[in-house]
């Protein structure tokens, strides 16, 4: 695996918004969110200012070396680099940050400098900053005012520069390094400057996403007095020449009074070619008017914002959530022209029909167990094109099933091809799209096991035939074994969708593999060799029965927390475990174990409470599966726990990476009081409600409000829960009825209410069943 280091239920109807009773009417507030979460300890976020969803990230870049800085930004930092077009937001690893402009003044600097001497090179010390959605303005230490904004495909600055001369610097050769660099980084960049002054240009980069290209056209509002052009090595280019070629380029604008008046730069971005670029930068920057394009931005953002809005907790737990939502709407990005064309991952050029959109930056691995089940409730239009665009790119790549695409290329990070899970939660919960489309290549990944092969889904094979990934064969087995697992479940489904009957009970039958790597015997899941036999040195904390540190038994986990990975057959776990009072023993087990570790695990498995993992994805819906056994109670009690603990309002305020906005949807959805352990299970599991009020906006005009009076710190328990004014007894709600919209109220209390949720009846549906 290419670690991230290195490279339904009810049938209740729901009210529609015009039937709410009147005090559920008025809407809550709205807190600002503060964009500066995230981007200290291993939030990995940045600041700058893009869209919902745009092409365009731009922002500040501060480091490009340690792996803290995988955005290409850290708060702790006290220098900047310059501002580049394309950023990474909570991912573990390092990439883009395209077209970097550095605003200069005095002699030409070529080279960055580094953090601990500013001075030695173009980097600037700053103050004064100040981001919001969609803007973000510094003041570099040079006298030059930044300010930043965006369209979907266009970065906008606006820079002041003091009286006297100054300079653009536009750096091609800078990206995200690690301090790993491996031949060629770049292998192929090109810059040209026509009659009418627009700046083009390109570069292939081989750091994450190998082979990646990218294209630009960029345009100033003052034309600059001259441009030197930079190739490999720093070589000055003659005057008057106006194209360079090489690896790695720079050009330098040059204005004999750049204070004369603000110096406007408009950036377009494209994946397929300068002209699709010029094509981006022509519909979308029609004037010169940045503070228009910064407006605008805002009043996206606000709209996106607006879908969610809460009242009651404290300001910070307000402002938190509003981040949150914010860092939930990032990703995945748009990643096709005006005219619908974008780089297939097969390597050729393909064009969306008018209408619709492809999309980069699927954090799949992460982003499928809570940030796509959240855009389903508040952006469902925008879930639907995300919807076509999976189908369409699983269609058209040639894994299959996308795992982590960033523009264009197949990555193949982390395990399984979680692609499938999006799919089969939006076909469960009726989202309409053509499903049948994608099964060919899914059916090919699934069941052909000479079909081509990333780090991915190694072991295909051998979990097909023997029923598990062996351990002595496969690195990251008992990880896989129950992925592979569940990716069979979300596929049996869209199976069933495409009229492949037969083969989705062959992906029913294996999606019950999870069961044979964890050995009952021991009660976790354990490394299993193809000979059947189990590890004996068993130890839960462990990693793995090797001792190379590359060589892992789990990804980013240890025995404790996989054993608890099934999110599609609970009631078959808990019986594989021992039953009801043996599975939630396990449970307290798990978040009362001894926080220890082996050196050599992740920085990823962070956030412990016991052997619990809040700061990494495996393992959370786990909180939520007490009330699987009848304990919601002890759910409620963990969750407002994490809400309040693994949060803060600070740059150090997200315990573990944001990982394209999975950590701040699994708040957002938790804060709300429900959380889908299964989203292909088209349910959603109570926990407990954060605030006294919220109003979610579910599209078409739809509207669910969610009210817990009198809620405070003192109260995490659910003592009853009505819908639409009718009591529940039940732990859970389906999202057919949430998603029509009504009233959900929740009391709260400061004792536990063991009867509410613990009759079988009452506990949530997992693999369609309840265990009554």
């Amino acid at each position: 695996m290419l670690s991230r280091r290195q490279l339904l239920a009810s049938s209740a109807i729901g009210v529609v918004a015009g039937a709410l009773p009147a005090a559920a009417t008025n809407p809550p507030s709205r807190s600002a969110p503060n964009l500066f979460i995230g981007t200290g300890g291993h939030g990995h976020t940045y600041p700058g200012p893009t869209m919902p969803f745009g092409m365009v990230q731009l922002g500040p870049d501060t480091d490009v070396e340690r792996w803290d800085a995988c955005s290409g930004y850290h708060r702790t930092d006290t220098s900047i680099i310059g501002f580049s077009h394309t950023h990474l937001s909570g991912t573990g690893i390092g990439d883009l940050l395209d077209v970097l402009v550095a605003p200069g003044r005095g002699p030409v600097q070529l080279q960055r400098g580094t953090l601990d001497d500013p001075d030695s090179g173009y980097r600037q010390r700053f103050s004064g900053e100040h981001a919001e959605p969609g803007y973000y303005r510094v003041a570099l230490e040079n006298g030059v005012q930044a300010e930043l904004s965006v369209t979907d495909r266009v970065g906008w600055h606006r820079y002041g520069f003091p009286a006297g001369p100054g300079h653009l610097l536009i750096d091609l050769s800078h990206l995200f390094a690690d301090s790993r660099p491996s031949a060629p980084l770049i292998d192929a960049a090109w810059m040209d400057v026509d009659a009418a002054g627009t700046l083009t240009g390109s570069r292939r980069t081989f750091r994450w996403a190998k082979g990646r290209r990218i294209f630009f056209a960029m345009q100033l509002s003052r034309r600059p007095d001259r441009i030197t052009f930079y190739g490999d090595g720093d070589a000055a280019q003659p005057p008057g020449t106006n194209r360079v070629a090489g690896r790695r380029l720079k050009a330098v604008l040059h204005y004999d009074d750049a204070g004369a008046a603000p110096i406007v730069v408009r950036c377009a971005l494209s994946g397929v070619n300068a002209e699709g670029a010029r094509a981006n930068l022509a519909a979308e920057a029609r004037s010169w008017n940045f503070d228009a394009v910064r407006g605008r931005a805002i009043r996206a953002w606000n709209a996106a914002l607006g879908t969610v809005r809460v009242e009651g907790g404290t300001a910070d737990q307000r402002t938190i959530l509003a981040s949150s939502l914010y860092h939930s709407q990032l990703a995945p990005t748009l990643f096709s022209d005006v005219d619908g064309r974008y780089p297939g991952l097969d390597g050729k050029t393909h064009q969306v029909r008018q209408g619709g959109a492809a999309f980069s930056t699927y954090s799949l691995w992460d982003t499928y167990r809570g940030q796509h089940p959240l855009l389903t409730l508040i952006a469902p239009d925008r879930a639907k094109m995300l919807v076509d665009d999976l189908i369409r790119q699983t269609a058209q790549s040639p894994y299959g099933p996308l795992v982590w695409p960033l523009q264009g290329k197949e990555t193949g990070t982390m395990i399984g091809w979680h692609g499938v899970v999006p799919l089969a939660e939006a076909q469960a919960k009726g989202v309409p799209a053509d499903y049948a489309a994608a099964w060919p290549a899914i059916r090919r990944r699934s069941f052909d096991f000479t079909a081509p092969d990333k780090e991915n889904s190694l072991g295909r094979d051998l979990y097909d035939a023997l029923g598990y990934v062996p351990a002595d064969k496969v690195n990251e087995s008992v990880s896989r074994t129950q992925e592979y697992a569940y990716d069979d479940w979300a596929s049996a489904h869209l199976a069933r969708a495409a009229g492949a009957d037969a083969e989705a009970a062959r992906l029913l039958a294996r999606s019950a593999n999870w069961r044979n790597v964890i050995d009952p015997a021991a009660g976790f899941a354990r490394p299993r060799f193809a000979d059947g036999t189990w590890w004996k040195a068993f130890d839960p904390i462990l990693l793995g029965h090797m001792p190379k540190p590359d060589w892992r038994d789990y990804t980013e986990a240890n025995g404790w927390q996989a054993t608890f990975l099934n999110q599609h057959d609970i009631y078959g776990l808990i019986a594989h475990l021992g039953g009801d009072a043996k599975f939630e023993a396990k449970l307290d087990a798990l978040f009362t174990a001894p926080s220890l570790l082996p050196e050599s695990a992740p920085p990823d498995i962070a956030g412990l409470v016991g052997q619990y993992a809040h700061g990494n994805e495996p393992g959370q819906h786990v909180p939520y599966l007490y009330a699987f056994v009848g304990a919601p109670w002890k759910t409620q009690a963990m969750v407002r726990r994490l809400c309040t603990e693994m949060y803060r309002n600070d740059p150090d305020g997200i315990i573990g990476n944001d990982d394209c906005g999975q950590m701040s949807a699994w708040f957002v959805f938790s804060a709300l009081g429900f959380y889908p352990v299964d989203p292909v299970e088209a349910a959603y599991v109570f926990g407990s409600p954060l605030f006294e009020r919220a109003q979610v906006m579910l599209g078409g005009g739809r509207k669910l409000v969610i009210e817990a009076p009198g809620n405070r710190p003192e109260t995490p328990y659910v003592a009853a829960v009505e819908w639409n004014g009718r009591p529940l007894t039940r732990s859970w709600i389906a999202h057919r009825d949430l998603v029509a919209g009504g009233a959900l109220r929740f009391t709260m209390s400061s004792v536990p209410n063991k009867a509410f949720g613990r009759a079988p009846a009452d506990r949530p549906p997992s693999s369609g069943r309840t265990p009554a």
